[in-house]
């Protein structure tokens, strides 16, 4: 069927509007929004016809309800919800009545159009540069900082605020304390008397030292911390400290100057973890830095039974330097990583001296290398180590992370 019968088909259909007219030919031409389109079919084809011009004016659109005379509102709506919220980018989504994406499919299907646009398309781009002209801010499909969604149904906006990132490094000064929140292991969560109500594991963790000021600073409704690895909970992380970002989930402001942030981490940490942050981040560089393998100094002090001498602890060090290590998963972590064995390589290791009758040795070692097993063996299920070599059992009495290789700049390899 030519255009014009067309377009005679569709308006003997039932009511319809300028917008959801030109709509269905969306494709054809450029330079005309789908209103224009839609008046300009309707007068060609009254001319076509040689029959009076009816605009449309009057009735209610059996597609959309005539919900684009309600641009503007819908803009309104946006504009008051987003009111708040520090952004210079935006993008509009709309959730579309069953009705009416009915209505409009069924149009497509009876009439095979092959150049429609859906309803969801022209409502998001209009009220888009409504909001833009309201608010001042830019609409961003790609890298919005709020993404607004018009619920038609329900005749209310869903606001949604992007994350933002930050890079830094964090030392933790203080044993007995987590990287991350660990839910109480009774409750799980909920709080108990175990726990004292709290529902944590352990009243504190590096993430929320480190995220309690971001959270207020931000106004934020949340922070996670993503480590370059991680540490024991008894292990100590100083030297240049271990590279992290925060992710701030929701925050109503996002231009927070970094230094007044790191200062407001350190001040509230009172000593206890401390941060050095270097720059805004992305989620894209997250996965880079849990994918980045890095290389990780460790300074332990070790307690060997008997008496050893420190040629003899030495020479076994020597053995395990740049040797490549079989480690079946520690018990220690068995409960929460799958069994398998792992191989790591001891990069460098030696000893520092004796201290008290221990011996403080300093480890490099391949990313995943579990330092603790290296010494004491594990039963067995590390292979080499320095106790099955020395003949003599030997465990770590402390462990500090003393560096953790860097990322490369912004996430490139």
């Amino acid at each position: 069927m030519s255009l014009l019968p067309l377009v005679g088909s569709i308006l003997e259909y039932g009511p319809i509007c300028d917008h959801c007219l030109g709509r269905l030919f969306a494709k054809r031409s450029f330079g005309l929004t789908n209103e224009e389109r839609g008046r300009a079919l309707r007068v060609a084809h009254a001319l076509d016809a040689n029959i009076r011009f009816t605009p449309y004016e009057t009735g209610t659109c059996f597609v959309c309800s005539d919900l684009f005379r309600e641009v503007e509102v819908w803009a309104n709506r946006v504009a008051d919800a987003v009111r708040d919220v520090d952004h210079q980018t935006f993008v509009i989504g709309t959730r579309v009545p069953p009705m009416m994406a009915e209505s409009e499919e069924m149009l497509w299907s009876d009439f095979s159009l092959t150049d429609p646009e859906p309803l969801k398309s022209e409502m998001n781009r209009e009220v888009g540069k409504a909001v833009a002209g309201i608010t001042g801010r830019r609409g961003d499909p790609k890298n919005p900082e709020v993404t607004v969604i018009l619920n038609i149904g329900e005749e209310m906006v869903e606001v949604q605020v992007a994350p933002v990132f930050f890079y830094g490094r964090y030392r933790k000064l203080e044993r007995g304390i987590p990287q991350t929140h660990w839910d109480c292991r009774a409750c799980r969560g909920a709080g108990c008397e175990v726990c004292g109500g709290t529902g944590k594991q352990y009243p504190d963790s590096v993430e929320e030292l480190i995220g309690r000021p971001v959270i207020e600073l931000f106004k934020a409704e949340g922070a996670v911390l993503h480590g370059a690895g991680r540490e024991d909970i008894d292990a100590l992380m100083v030297g240049s400290g271990r590279p992290f970002i925060m992710e701030v989930i929701a925050p109503l402001q996002r231009s927070v100057d970094l230094k007044i942030l790191e200062s407001a981490i350190n001040t509230a940490a009172n000593g206890r973890v401390e941060v050095t942050i270097e720059r805004w981040s992305g989620r894209r560089e997250v996965e880079t830095l849990k994918s980045h393998k890095a290389h990780k100094t460790y300074r332990i002090l070790v307690d060997i039974e008997g008496h050893i001498s420190l040629e003899k602890v030495e020479k076994a060090l020597d053995a395990l330097n740049g040797a490549v290590i079989h480690q079946r998963t520690p018990q220690r972590v068995s409960h929460r990583r799958a069994d398998l064995v792992r191989e790591r390589m001891v990069v460098d290791i030696g000893c520092l001296g004796v201290e008290d009758g221990q011996y403080l040795i300093e480890v490099v070692g391949e990313a995943g290398l579990y330092i603790k097993e290296l010494i004491s063996g594990d039963n067995g299920r590390t292979n080499p180590s320095l106790s099955a070599i020395l003949g003599n059992p030997a465990r770590v009495v402390t462990l500090d992370v003393i560096s953790v290789e860097g990322m490369p700049e912004n996430g490139e390899e």
